[in-house]
């Protein structure tokens, strides 16, 4: 399999201690016998809880996570949309509510990180910078740690009154390596959320991005690293991190190669009959294993059928054998 030595050589390389990977959830992580975030804590050391953007964890649902999972995973908690989306900041009695039980909720999951995001809707002008100062100003942190994503904006473009805030109240400046954007400035933890450059997060990573995107993360000045995948396989490319991380090489992600391999990624779910440019944006974004060292994406195969419909895999499998000889 491929090794990455010139990734691994230059840069100093985080522990798995001090490197944490994992996912936005774990609902979908099902093993037999196992509740699912159980199941998903024997393969990952850390989970960012997504589903509390949405709807606020109650205490007891929290207390069981933690009391299920080994005393080395770690939590982070995503703050509830109506603080950021509804109240926008402002500093309010629901705003603050709300805010107080998000806290305890990170002190019950002894977790110091609560993910922020601020919506693209939200204008960076000079009435929403004293408000975002004000809420923070009004509240007492301690050692909680606002992990801030800040949509639809790169460092470059943030106000220089909003990152004085964020730098003020230690605040992390929450990026997506996925899509080349880097934090506006050194923090001792580097959090990032990758979505990938597909539509809606459907896409999956070579090899070799993922191991640029590590290289990036682990060759900076944060003493922490946090990887929080999105991707539509989110678990299956969280997991060929950690394996390269642990080994320096990456896994297969089929159990065949070439042909072989589109093929059975096609079987998973391509529909017929189709044609090609259908076969390219539905099945394109799928990694499949060229040979035992190297994937690529299933559209660097597929581009090369002659136009036309196609009825099934084994007549895409028989045109890409004559146009490939």
């Amino acid at each position: 399999m491929l090794l990455y030595t010139d990734q691994i050589s230059r840069g100093r390389q985080l522990t798995l201690k001090d490197y944490f990977i994992g996912t936005g959830g774990w609902g979908y992580f099902r093993v037999p016998g196992l509740s699912p975030l159980v199941a998903y804590s024997k393969a990952f050391n850390f989970v960012e809880v997504n589903n509390s953007f949405y709807h606020v964890p109650s205490v007891e649902a929290a207390k069981k996570w933690r009391r299920i999972v080994p005393k080395d995973f770690t939590f982070s908690l995503r703050v509830h949309r109506s603080i950021t989306h509804e109240h926008k900041l402002r500093p309010v009695k629901e705003a603050f509510e709300t805010f107080e039980t998000m806290k305890n909720l990170c002190s019950i999951l002894q977790t110091n990180m609560l993910h922020l995001q601020i919506p693209k809707s939200l204008k960076l002008d000079a009435s929403s910078l004293k408000t975002f100062r004000d809420f923070f100003s009004s509240t007492n942190l301690g050692s909680l740690r606002i992990v801030l994503e800040i949509r639809g904006r790169d460092a470059f473009q943030l106000p220089q009154q909003l990152l004085s805030t964020m730098q003020e109240h230690g605040m992390v400046h929450c990026v997506d390596l996925s899509k080349g954007e880097v934090p506006a400035y050194d923090s001792d933890i580097l959090y990032t959320r990758l979505f990938g450059k597909g539509r809606h997060n459907v896409y999956q990573p070579t090899d070799r991005e993922l191991a640029e995107m590590d290289h990036k993360a682990s060759s900076g000045k944060s003493q922490k690293v946090v990887m929080s995948f999105h991707y539509i396989r989110m678990y299956k490319d969280a997991a060929r991190l950690k394996t390269y991380k642990q080994t320096g090489r990456f896994p297969k992600v089929t159990s065949s190669t070439g042909l072989s391999s589109l093929e059975e990624i096609l079987r998973e779910d391509a529909r017929f009959p189709t044609d090609k440019q259908e076969l390219v944006k539905d099945q394109g974004w799928k990694l499949l294993d060229l040979t035992a060292e190297e994937r690529v994406h299933a559209r660097d195969l597929l581009e090369k059928l002659p136009e036309g419909e196609y009825g099934s895999v084994d007549e895409i499998r028989e045109k890409l054998q004559h146009v490939m000889r």
